[in-house]
Formats: structure tokens, C-alpha cells, sequence
């Protein structure tokens, strides 16, 4: 064996080069739309042109007869067929206790369309343009009904109604708290800061759009679904209860994904169709989105209206915080889209204050809008930007400076593990020191000087913070994993836990070099295959700290194992076996073996493991994220012109993989808060954002080099590892960031009765308009 490397070179706490970006940077990878088998065909949908209607009818026979059309469906056929509706909101309840409630979400509309984009009919040709052309034929006979997009007409009385069972449309509420002993504490408190906030809704806008490969194995009755998802044992679920089948008669594989943002968490009626009709055409079927159909049909993130109020002691201490939300959930409410505003937002919403008094009201509102989902953060982006734009508001209306604001409301070390009034638990955290390490970093007290220099530009520049945590783990904390050595040099490890863009197979292969002590050439990560192994895939920032601790554990497994199996081969006890960088000595002695001849030598010439592990509970990375932006009064154009943070995310695994997370997610935070918005018109319903010419989103001139520091000094005690998720903690920090900067640059040149009025996302038309009092 080679051991000229030296394995701790490419251990943990490495900067390791990603092991994924040879083959991408090379043209070497393969997206679900680079495969292309010989048998394939193509899949177009049908869309309905209305928020809300009626179908009367459908006409497909001109459409049947058509050039290479090799089936036509409708939504009347998939129910005939038996097909069953995407999962709804099962586990929440309406304010009188029924269930929660959603519309049928069927793969194809049937009877009623409730979104404009949502598919009515699908095609299947032998080429794409002659299922275009065919779908052009169907003709579709609408009823148009009343609809509304917003949530203010959406909850008025008399609107228009979306389900039957929810005359109101709210298809669920959750209350949170003690109502009582909240509105004695604001009785009682010296200040009483009130806020409005919007956090608009966003698109999932990743590089590579949803694709679908399906073909079906007439030998087997299987169906193998190649997806671009970041949850391939959750699609598959979905796909083969839609269509009646057993969980093992469907295979999904990914290869590369081209971004996930949570967009990419489960199956889509799309998925569904495309594989229902490679079971019935025996042939391959194949879908990829364009552009615009992202825009319309995929799930949307955030859309939620809050209003806050934190109550205040003379002193500053905060005495307790009463939020009621609406959340804009569109035409068909999920599990995940309900859960994340109404439970997952609300166990962060304190954030890394210590407030045990709380009054949470949240509902979630059905709209003629396309269903909102997870995207990167999932109710933890809206809870937190409450929280930090309160927290600087309650410092202008008391006077207190926003620091010592913090300060005084900081949970201290010696309070962990802390339990916050969601009954979370926190494990570590050090909110004041990472705050103080943040304020140095972005030299929080020579701001005067930059102040006085942008303003001799005719510049009004702000200074802005957020601090805070977020919770990760997506709540499930069980992985399975897979370890095989072979005799041919090589560890094979397998995890559910899916590539998406973030280098989760690089860090992975880290941990096996810090188990094994083998070069990371040795190491091959394989992800993607549901018949390699379930597990819940990557979401809520779980992959490493879940994944990895699984990966880990294993790896481990695995070694205990070999060290039985060399003992039988040196004939020595198991105990006197040590094992280091590949080899097993026999202690005392100079025999050995090498691990992969060990395995060469055992039947399948291999050593297999397969190891399932927890870890205990979520983790709870934390931060301080400082911005600073330049305003041009003449124009109301927002410029971030400095951008530092300090980030809690426990043991590093790999510092360059990190950070480039953090740059991530800060872009996309900078772009909620300044560029990004999908706008429905409110009187026709009609997507006014459906393509890139109008809805804006950052680029990279847009922004300054963004600096990002690591504090290690608090490592997660619910994993072996000590590591923290990492992969949402820019996106939640930086908004609030950013807005802060913007709110204080008003409030420092006399307009501070606007500071609390600035909304995302903060275009220079809006931004002018609230200065020159136009809005």
C-alpha cells in the first residue's frame, strides 16, 4: 500500500479541494438531463392560463392523432387510472381542532385549477417539439372563478374560497405560549415596541432547473426514476404511493444537482406523471423544466406577514414577545410548507435571547398561488428577521444602544443547555463573545470615519447587525450508511445524505481519512441510489452533523470488524490487535497485515458494514453578521459596500468548504433583502416575476467581498463530532443584516420615523419613495 501521503493532510479541520470539481470543471458531470437513452421520450405539460377555474372540458382527439404523440393524459385519466394526490397537511389542525386542510393536489388538475402554471394535461411524443406541437392542439374549456393572491384579500369576509373545508382559508393555525402571562408583562412594561413586517416571497432559483428521467424494466416491474432532488428516498416514497406501488418497486438515482435550496426536497406532480407514463408506455420518459415553468410551478419560499411586539423593562430587559403571522402557503398547502412557518420559524423566533414569556399566533393561508415549501433557512430567515429589526427598533425607541441592548438580553454560557420557551434546547453557545469577535472584525467603532467619507460623496452610509442562531437538522437525526473495504485499494462509503452543489462528498471522504489514516484517494463516496440505502437526504442543514456522525460511526464499525477478521488471520486475540493507517499489528510483535490485503482475502474480497446511528438532537450554530451599505438619496440605489460575520458552527471540517457556504448563503440573503420578489398581480392573479427579465436576483458585482470568520470554542455536544450545521446560517444572518444597515442609515440623517416602514426587498423605487414621503 502507498503511504508515501500523509493522510492528515486531507483529514478534518483540512482545506481540503473539493473532490466533485475536477468532473464538473472538465464537462465530466452528469445531471438527470445529460442522460439521454435510446429509447427515450418526452414529456410536455399543459398549463392553465387562470388562478382559478373550473375545467369543463378537455379535447385531446386532435391532439392523439398527432405526428409521434405517444399518449395524452388528463387529469380525469390519472383518477380513472387510481392515481393518488401529493400528501397534504397531515398533523396540523384548524383553530377548532379538524384537520388541517388542502385541496386534493393531484398530478394533473382535475375539475378545478387553483394557480396559474398548474399542469391540466401532459403529452408523451417521441421528440420534445412534437409533444409541443400536440399540446398546443388540446383545447381546455375553463369556467373562470374568483380568486385572490394576497393575503389580505384572502382572509377577508367573503373571499373567495379555496377548499371546501376551510371556509376561511386557513388551512391551519398553531398558538404558542402563555396569552395571559404575556399580556401582563406588556401591562407592566416601561416600552412597548410594535413592528410590521413583510418577508416577501422568493423562487427557488437554482442553476439547473427539475429534471426527470423515468424508465420502466418490464423483466423486473420496476421503475427507475433519475431526478435532480436532494431527498431520493422521500421522491421515491411519494412517486410509488401515487401510483400504488411498493416503496422497492421504484429505484431513484441522482447524479449532480445543480443547486437544491430546499426547491428540490421531494417529488413534484411532474415527477409523478412522468412516471406513471413510463409504466404504461414501457419506454423511457423524460422532463425537463424550462425557465419559465420553474418560475410558475416549482415551490416558493418565505411569503409571510408578521406583526411584532416586544415588551421592555426601563432597563431594556426584554419581558416578553407577542407575534402574530400570516403565512401565504398558496393553492396547495404541505406538511413541510405548513410546518415551516408554523412550528419550525416559531423554535428559533427568541433567537439567543433569553425570553421565556411568548404569545405566538400563526396561520397558514391558502392563495391562487403556487405552494410554498422549504427554501435555504425555511422559517428560521422570517423568524430571525423579526427578531433582529425588533431588537433594533426597540433601541432607537428606548435610547439604548443596540449593542448593549444585546448584551443585556444575551442567554449566558452558564445557562446552557438552555431551554427556550418552544421547549428547544440548546446545547452551547457563546452569543456574546462570537458578538464581540464580530464587532472587531468588521471594525464596528472606526464606522465614524467610513461614515464622514461616503458622505462627502453625497453618500448616506449605515451600519447594520444581526446576531442569532438557527436550528438544523431537518428533525430527523437516524442515517444509514454503508462502508466497504476492498481488496482492490479502495474504501467505498455510501450515504443518503445527497450532493446538491455544497461538497458534502468531500467532507465525508475527510471523515473516512480521519478513521482509516488512508490517503483521500482511496476513498470513494457514492450518493444518490435508493437501492444502496435509505435515509432522509439533505435538508434543514443535516448532512454533515447527521450524514457525517453516521459516516463516522460506521467507518468505525467497520475498523472493530477488520480487527476481528485480522486476528483470525495473524491467530492472535482481537484486543492485541492495533490498527493505524491502514495496517493491524499485532501488539509487541511485528506481525501485521494490511487492511485491503485483509479484505482481499475474505469472500467478495471485502469487508462490508452497514451501520445505522443517531446523533442526539439538533444543533444550534450561532453568529454576528455586520453589514454596511451606501445609499444615493438621489436615487434610492442600495449599495453593500462591507460584509463581515463571525459564525458558531462548532468542529470545522473543512474551512474553505465553510466559508464558501457562508458566501452562499449571504448572497442570497443580500438578495431577499434588496433584489428578489415573486409578484402575482392582485386583480388578474397572473405571475408578473416568470422569468429572469424580471425577476432580479444578486450578481456578483452587486456585492463586496464578503469576510467570514469561525469560532470552534462551542462544538456541538449532540453529535460525536462537535460539528454544526452551516449550510443556511448566511442566508438567515444576512437580511436582517442588510435592512438594519439601511433602517440606521435613514435614522442617522433625520429619518428615523422611517426606519421602522423599510421593507424587503429594498429596490431604489421603493427606497426613493418612502424618502420623499411618496409611499
Amino acid at each position: 500500500m502507498n503511504t508515501s501521503t500523509d493522510p492528515t493532510r486531507f483529514g478534518s479541520g483540512q482545506a481540503v479541494r473539493r473532490l466533485e470539481d475536477e468532473g464538473l470543471l472538465t464537462g465530466k458531470g452528469r445531471y438527470a438531463d445529460d442522460l439521454m437513452p435510446a429509447n427515450r421520450a418526452y414529456l410536455y405539460f399543459v398549463r392553465s392560463p387562470y388562478p382559478h377555474a373550473r375545467i369543463v372540458s378537455t379535447d385531446v382527439v386532435s391532439a392523439r392523432a398527432m405526428p409521434g404523440v405517444l399518449q395524452v393524459l388528463t387529469g380525469a385519466d390519472l383518477a380513472a387510472a387510481g392515481v393518488q394526490p401529493i400528501p397534504g397537511v397531515a398533523g396540523f389542525v384548524r383553530a377548532d381542532g379538524s384537520a388541517g386542510a388542502t385541496p386534493p393536489h393531484r398530478a394533473l388538475a382535475h375539475e378545478r385549477v387553483r394557480f396559474v402554471g398548474e399542469a391540466v394535461a401532459a403529452v408523451v411524443a417521441q421528440t420534445l417539439q412534437q409533444a409541443r406541437d400536440a399540446a398546443e392542439a388540446i383545447v381546455v374549456d375553463y369556467e373562470e372563478l374568483p380568486m385572490v393572491v394576497n393575503l389580505a384579500d384572502a382572509t377577508a369576509p367573503g373571499a373567495p374560497v379555496l377548499c371546501d373545508a376551510a371556509p376561511d382559508n386557513i388551512s391551519a393555525e398553531m398558538r404558542h405560549g402563555d396569552v395571559a402571562a404575556t399580556a401582563a408583562a406588556f401591562a407592566r412594561a416601561a416600552h412597548v415596541v410594535t413592528l410590521d413586517v413583510t418577508n416577501q416571497r422568493v423562487a427557488g432559483l437554482t442553476l439547473e432547473p427539475r429534471t426527470v428521467l423515468a424508465s420502466f424494466d418490464a423483466a423486473s416491474g420496476r421503475l427507475t426514476v433519475h431526478l435532480s432532488t436532494q431527498m431520493p428516498s422521500g421522491a421515491r416514497d411519494t412517486i410509488s404511493d401515487a401510483l400504488g406501488l411498493a416503496h422497492d418497486q421504484v429505484r431513484v438515482l441522482v447524479g449532480d444537482v445543480g443547486g437544491g435550496f430546499g426547491m428540490k426536497t421531494g417529488a413534484y406532480p411532474e415527477d409523478v406523471v412522468a412516471a406513471y407514463c413510463a409504466r404504461t408506455l414501457k419506454c423511457a420518459v423524460k422532463w425537463a423544466a424550462e425557465r419559465g415553468e420553474e418560475f410558475l410551478s416549482s415551490r416558493h419560499g418565505r411569503d409571510l406577514q408578521s406583526h411584532s411586539e416586544l415588551a421592555l423593562d426601563k432597563n431594556g430587559r426584554i419581558l416578553a414577545l407577542r407575534i402574530a403571522s400570516l403565512a401565504n402557503v398558496g393553492a396547495y398547502p404541505t406538511v413541510v410548507g405548513v410546518a415551516i412557518q408554523l412550528l419550525i420559524g416559531p423554535w428559533v423566533q427568541t433567537s439567543v435571547y433569553d425570553i421565556q414569556t411568548i404569545d405566538f399566533d400563526f396561520k397558514a393561508v391558502m392563495t391562487n398561488t403556487a405552494p410554498t415549501g422549504a427554501y435555504r433557512g425555511a422559517g428560521r430567515p422570517e423568524a430571525i428577521f423579526n427578531m433582529e429589526r425588533l431588537m433594533d427598533e426597540a433601541a432607537r425607541q428606548t435610547g439604548i444602544d443596540r449593542i448593549t441592548l444585546r448584551r443585556r438580553n444575551f442567554i449566558r454560557p452558564e445557562q446552557m443547555p438552555y431551554k427556550n420557551p418552544m421547549e428547544q434546547t440548546y446545547d452551547t453557545g457563546k452569543f456574546e463573545h462570537v458578538m464581540d469577535q464580530g464587532l472587531a472584525l468588521a471594525d464596528w467603532d472606526g464606522f465614524a470615519a467610513r461614515a464622514a467619507e461616503s458622505k462627502g460623496r453625497g453618500k448616506l452610509r449605515g451600519l447594520g447587525i444581526s446576531t442569532f442562531l438557527e436550528w438544523t437538522g431537518g428533525n430527523v437525526f437516524e442515517e444509514r450508511v454503508t462502508v466497504c473495504v476492498q481488496g482492490d485499494g479502495i474504501i467505498e462509503v455510501y450515504s443518503a445524505v445527497n450532493a446538491m452543489g455544497q461538497g458534502i462528498a468531500t467532507s465525508l471522504a475527510q471523515l473516512v481519512v480521519d478513521a482509516f489514516g488512508v490517503p483521500i484517494e482511496r476513498v470513494r463516496v457514492v450518493l444518490g441510489d435508493t437501492d444502496r440505502g435509505d435515509g432522509f437526504g439533505s435538508a434543514g442543514s443535516r448532512s454533515l452533523f447527521t450524514g457525517g456522525s453516521a459516516m463516522r460511526v460506521g467507518a468505525d464499525r467497520t475498523i472493530e470488524k477488520a480487527k476481528e477478521l485480522a486476528a483470525k488471520e495473524l491467530e492472535a486475540a482481537a484486543e492485541d490487535i492495533q490498527y493505524a493507517n491502514g495496517s493491524f499489528k499485532v501488539v509487541g510483535t511485528d506481525l501485521g497485515i494490511d487492511l485491503f490485503a485483509l479484505a482481499a482475502r475474505q469472500p467478495g474480497q471485502r469487508i462490508f458494514m452497514d451501520s445505522t446511528s443517531s446523533v442526539a438532537g439538533p444543533t444550534w450554530p450561532n453568529g454576528c453578521h455586520v453589514s454596511e451599505v451606501e445609499i444615493d438619496p438621489q436615487t434610492g440605489s442600495v449599495a453593500v459596500v462591507a460584509y463581515t460575520s463571525v459564525n458558531d458552527v462548532g468542529r470545522v471540517v473543512n474551512p474553505m468548504i465553510v466559508r464558501g457556504q457562508l458566501d452562499g448563503g449571504a448572497v442570497q440573503g443580500i438578495g431577499q433583502a434588496l433584489y428578489e420578489h415573486v409578484v402575482y398581480d392582485r386583480e388578474t392573479g397572473q405571475l408578473l416575476t416568470g422569468s429572469l427579465m424580471d425577476y432580479c436576483a444578486p450578481r456578483a458585482d452587486d456585492l463586496p467581498a464578503l469576510r467570514h470568520e469561525l469560532d470552534q470554542s462551542s462544538p456541538c455536544l449532540n453529535n460525536a463530532l462537535g460539528v454544526k450545521g452551516v449550510g443556511e446560517l448566511g442566508t438567515i444572518g444576512a437580511a436582517p443584516s442588510v435592512v438594519n444597515a439601511v433602517a440606521d442609515a435613514l435614522a442617522r440623517h433625520g429619518l428615523s420615523h422611517l426606519s421602522s416602514r423599510v421593507q424587503m426587498p429594498i429596490s431604489s423605487a421603493r427606497l426613493w419613495q418612502l424618502m420623499q414621503g411618496v409611499a
